[in-house]
């Protein structure tokens, strides 16, 4: 997969840095490091490619920033950006999988619940961050221009008596 996961062209691409902390894990006996997100930023001037570079390192601790992501915003995916918005802590959704040089690796930054709900079917890493506050606006100003609420209807009740009723008299 490549980063882009909507339905058609994207309306909107934002580009971001990921930052992320890879540390050892003395409780996996395994040795399996635990990973963390540290925060989603605007990118100003972002890569052609996807980077890595290693921006820390202490002992049994790595921070690494990853640069060439990118925020797709897509028409179909309004409705769920909307709910992440009115929600109690409005996000950016974080997906990684095993790199080729590295145990993890971003690959996808998304607003879209349903998105990263889905990734996470099917296992891959799924880390969530507050949304940026200028990415918030352009999220708002997005959501108000392509989403438009489905007004609720009532259900009509059927009348069973009559149905049955009918189905008697065709016997």
């Amino acid at each position: 997969m490549n980063g882009r996961t909507g339905q058609g062209r994207p309306e909107k691409i934002r580009p971001v840095r990921v930052l992320m902390r890879r540390s050892e894990n003395p409780d996996s006996p395994w040795g399996i490091p635990r990973w963390e997100l540290l925060a989603v930023l605007p990118d100003t001037d972002p890569p052609e490619q996807r980077e890595r570079r290693l921006v820390h390192q202490s002992e049994g601790q790595h921070d690494f920033e990853w640069a060439g992501l990118r925020v797709f915003m897509f028409r179909d995916a309004a409705e769920s950006y909307w709910y992440n918005l009115v929600g109690r802590d409005p996000s950016l959704c974080v997906i990684c999988r095993p790199g080729h040089d590295i145990d993890l690796e971003p690959f996808v930054v998304t607003a879209n619940y349903d998105e990263a709900g889905a990734h996470m079917e099917t296992d891959d890493t799924v880390f969530s961050a507050p949304l940026p506050a200028e990415l918030v606006t352009e999220l708002e100003e997005f959501v108000m221009k392509h989403y438009r609420p489905v007004k609720p209807h009532k259900r009509q009740r059927r009348n069973w008596a009559a149905e049955a009723e009918d189905a008697q008299r065709r016997k």
